[in-house]
Parts: C-alpha cells; structure tokens; sequence
C-alpha cells in the first residue's frame, strides 16, 4: 500500500478488536489540521479516506486514542484518558501503519507493516 496512515486497535484485556474505539488523527506541524475522526470498526480499524494517503502531506502528526471513553463505566479504575502518538512523515509516499495494544491501564503502539 503506497502512502496513507492507517491504525488498528486491540482491547488486549478482553482479547478483541477495540470496536468503538475513539480515534482523531491530526496533522500538527507545519499546521494543525484534523485529518480523520471516528470509531474504529468491528477489525478495530479506522476506515477514512487518509488511509490512502489523502490529506498526507510531510510534517508532523499525531494521533488520539480515547481509551477512557472506550471503558468507560466498565473499568474497574479509571487511569488512561486519552493516549497520544506524535511521529514525522518525511516520505510521503510511504505507508504508515500504526498497531495499539492497550489495557484500561497500559498500552504499546509503533510503526507497523
């Protein structure tokens, strides 16, 4: 896949993918611009059209994993609110996959494939 960013969430307490799972991707450098905004879906993915590299541009982004929506009344202890990811797209024709494993109490995210 030639450019684009594109996530994919998993609840790794519950074993599934993070359905629902509130997620904004913004641009923030040279200028702040919300390029993407919803839930993931059912394979815990965001389908929107940055995926395919539309909007992408290089600078800075970041995206926004709201985790304390997603538990909400169901965890136990409230901890992670929302978890940001801050990274630089040089090449734009490059895809930038980003994988989250998350708990109501920790996660891991990186660059995937």
């Amino acid at each position: 896949m030639a450019g684009g960013i594109s996530v994919h969430a998993v609840d790794v307490a519950n074993g599934r993918p993070a359905l629902g799972l509130g997620v904004a991707i913004w641009r923030v450098a040279p200028d702040r611009t919300l390029l993407a905004e919803g839930a993931l879906g059912a394979d815990g993915t965001l389908q929107a059209p940055i995926v395919k590299g539309d909007g992408v541009t290089a600078g800075e982004y970041e995206v926004l994993f709201h985790i304390g929506e997603f538990f909400g009344a169901n965890a136990q202890t409230k901890f992670l609110t929302t978890v940001p990811f801050r990274f630089a797209i040089d090449k734009v024709d490059e895809h930038f996959h980003l994988p989250l494993k998350f708990t109501p109490w920790g996660y891991s995210i990186f660059r995937g494939a």
